[in-house]
C-alpha cells in the first residue's frame, strides 16, 4: 500500500487495531468512519486476513469508506492450536476463546511493520495508533516507534470500568458474602456474585483468562488516553468514576450506531434498508426484511417485543421452552431472533422439539409472534415505532442500537461486561428491568410472562422506562450535532479534543472533556 500518495492530502495518519470479534470490529469501524468524516486525518484499520474480509463485507465503495485504508496483519490460527481459519470469536467454543485472546500478541511484530512503512512513507510517524482494550501489547510497541498510543473501549464507562477493575483485582475472593464492594466504584454500587460470568467468578491469577487480561487490561492503562463508545450525558456517574481510575484523558465519542439512527429522516425503502443493514453487520438476515415490516406494520406502537441475545450467545433448551410458554402466554406480540440452544451446534438447523408442541403454527397465525432464525435485522426492528422493549443480553452494541430508537430493555445479561451494563440501566438510569442473569440462572414461564407484561405496560413502571429511554435517545441524538463551537454535541467535542491532544494541542479551541 502506498500511503504517500494520500498524506500530501491529510494531517497525519491513524492507525487502528480492533480486537478479532464481531462485536469489537463493527465500533472500531464505525469510529473510524466518524474520524474520517470529522478529521483531515488518513485512517488504516489492520486485522488479520479473515476479518479484514469481514469489515470489507460491511463496507461501501460510494461513500466515505473508500477513504478508509485495510491493511492486512498475518495470522495463522493452527500456529496457536486453534482450528484452521480461526480468526475471531465468532462460533468459537468459550473454552477455546483465551486461546485466540493469547494468540492475538503475535501481531506485534507485523503492527510495527506496519507503523515503520507509515514512518518511511510519510516521513514520519503515525500521530497515534488506537488499539482495542484487550490489545495492551500495543501500547510498549507504538511508543518504542515514536507515537501515542490510545485505547479504545467499545462499552460504556460504567460496564468498562466494572470489566477493568473486576479483572484486575479479583474482589470476589477476597469475600465469602454474595454482594461486596470494586474498586473505582462507591460503596452504593456494591456488585453481586451472579452478576459475574463462571470465568471470573472462578478466575484466580494462574487461570488462562487471568492471565491474558489481567496483563492486557494493565498494559492499556498505561496508554496516552481512552476513547469511550459512550455520551457524557447519560453516563456522568460512569465518566466520573472511569476517569478518575484511569487519570487519563477519556473522550466520550459516542454512540457508534449508523447516522441515520439518530436523525429524524424520511422513510427509506426497504430495498436500501436491508442493503444499508447488511453493510453495517455483514450478515444476510435469516428473514426478509418486509416480513418484518408487514408484522410490525399491523401492531399498534410500542407493542411489540423484540427478542435477541446477539450474535455469539444462546440459552438452553429449558430455558428457551419457558421463554416461549411465557412469551405465549403474555398475549404481548414479539419478534424472537432463535439460535439453537446450549448444547447443539450453534451453526445447525432449526428443530421444532425446542419449542413447545405447535407454539410455532400457533403464533404465527395469530399474528402474534414472527420467528427469525439466527439473525434479524435488528436496526430496523428497534427503530419502527411498533417497537415497545428488547429483550436483550445487553451487550453495548445492542444496547446503543436500542436507546437511539427510545426502546427500554428487558435485560438477560449472559457474558463479558453484559451484567454490568444492566446494572447500571437499572440503577443508575432506570431505563431497564432485569428477567434473570447468565445461562445457568432459572426461569419459569410465569415470570417471564409477569416480566413482559411489566416492561411493555403503557402507563406504570413500563410507561416510565420508555419515557427515560426517549429522553436518552434525544440525549444521544444532542451528542452527535455538528456545527459551530456553540451548536456542536458533546461526542463531537470530544473529537475535537482528541486531535488536539494528538496534534500537541497545536488547534485553537479549549478543552471539552470534564
Amino acid at each position: 500500500m502506498d500511503y504517500s500518495q494520500n498524506q500530501s492530502q491529510s494531517h497525519g495518519h491513524i492507525v487502528m487495531l480492533p480486537f478479532m470479534a464481531h462485536g469489537h470490529l463493527i465500533p472500531f469501524l464505525a469510529l473510524a468512519r466518524r474520524i474520517r468524516h470529522l478529521t483531515p486525518f488518513v485512517v488504516t484499520l489492520a486485522t488479520t486476513p479473515l476479518n479484514l474480509r469481514y469489515l470489507r463485507s460491511t463496507m461501501s465503495p460510494d461513500n466515505d469508506d473508500s477513504r478508509i485504508h485495510l491493511y492486512e496483519l498475518p495470522f495463522c490460527s493452527s500456529d496457536h492450536g486453534l482450528p484452521p481459519d480461526t480468526e475471531n470469536t465468532e462460533n468459537l467454543p468459550p473454552d477455546r476463546i483465551p486461546a485466540l485472546c493469547h494468540s492475538s500478541v503475535s501481531l506485534t511484530a507485523p503492527v510495527e511493520r506496519l507503523i515503520s512503512d507509515i514512518t518511511t512513507e510519510d516521513g514520519r510517524p503515525p500521530l497515534c495508533v488506537i488499539s482495542d482494550v484487550f490489545f495492551g501489547w500495543s501500547v510498549d510497541a507504538v511508543r518504542r516507534l515514536g507515537t501515542k498510543s490510545i485505547t479504545f473501549t467499545a462499552g460504556g464507562a460504567y460496564g468498562t470500568l466494572a470489566y477493568n477493575s473486576l479483572w484486575l483485582h479479583l474482589p470476589h475472593r477476597s469475600t465469602d458474602v454474595e454482594e461486596f464492594s470494586v474498586p473505582g466504584f462507591p460503596e452504593r454500587c456494591r456488585f453481586h456474585r451472579s452478576q459475574l460470568h463462571r470465568f471470573i467468578r472462578e478466575a484466580d491469577p494462574t487461570d488462562e483468562w487471568s492471565k491474558f487480561f489481567q496483563v492486557q487490561l494493565k498494559l492499556s492503562l498505561a496508554s496516552d488516553g481512552w476513547f469511550c463508545n459512550s455520551v457524557e450525558e447519560i453516563e456522568p456517574l460512569g465518566f466520573d468514576l472511569l476517569r478518575k481510575y484511569l487519570k487519563l484523558p477519556v473522550w466520550a465519542i459516542g454512540p457508534l450506531v449508523p447516522s441515520h439512527m439518530l436523525q429524524n429522516s424520511s422513510p427509506v425503502s426497504p430495498k436500501s434498508r436491508i442493503n444499508s443493514l447488511q453493510k453495517h453487520t455483514g450478515k444476510v438476515p435469516g428473514v426478509s426484511l418486509e416480513k418484518c415490516l408487514d408484522f410490525l406494520n399491523s401492531h399498534r406502537p410500542n407493542s411489540v417485543l423484540y427478542i435477541s441475545f446477539g450474535s455469539q450467545n444462546t440459552i438452553s433448551p429449558s430455558r428457551m421452552m419457558q421463554l416461549a410458554i411465557g412469551l405465549e402466554s403474555s398475549g404481548k406480540p414479539f419478534i424472537w431472533v432463535i439460535r439453537p440452544p446450549l448444547g447443539f451446534n450453534i451453526k445447525g438447523e432449526f428443530r421444532s422439539e425446542w419449542l413447545p408442541p405447535g407454539f410455532k403454527d400457533r403464533v404465527t397465525r395469530s399474528k402474534q409472534g414472527l420467528l427469525v432464525w439466527n439473525w434479524a435485522p435488528q436496526l430496523d426492528i428497534l427503530s419502527h415505532d411498533s417497537t415497545g422493549a428488547f429483550l436483550s443480553h445487553c451487550g453495548w452494541n445492542s444496547v446503543m442500537e436500542s436507546l437511539s430508537q427510545g426502546v427500554p430493555i428487558l435485560g438477560w445479561p449472559m457474558a463479558a461486561e453484559q451484567a454490568y451494563n444492566a446494572k447500571m440501566m437499572v440503577e443508575e438510569m432506570g431505563l431497564c428491568v432485569e428477567l434473570t442473569r447468565g445461562v445457568e440462572s432459572q426461569i419459569d414461564a410465569e415470570e417471564v410472562k409477569r416480566m413482559i407484561e411489566l416492561v411493555m405496560e403503557e402507563e406504570g413502571k413500563g410507561g416510565e422506562m420508555r419515557k427515560r429511554a426517549n429522553a436518552v435517545m434525544g440525549q444521544m441524538r444532542e451528542a452527535v450535532k455538528e456545527g459551530g463551537d456553540d451548536e456542536k454535541g458533546s461526542s463531537v467535542k470530544a473529537m475535537d479534543e482528541f486531535v488536539r491532544t494528538i496534534l500537541g494541542d497545536s488547534m485553537n479551541g479549549s478543552s471539552s472533556s470534564p
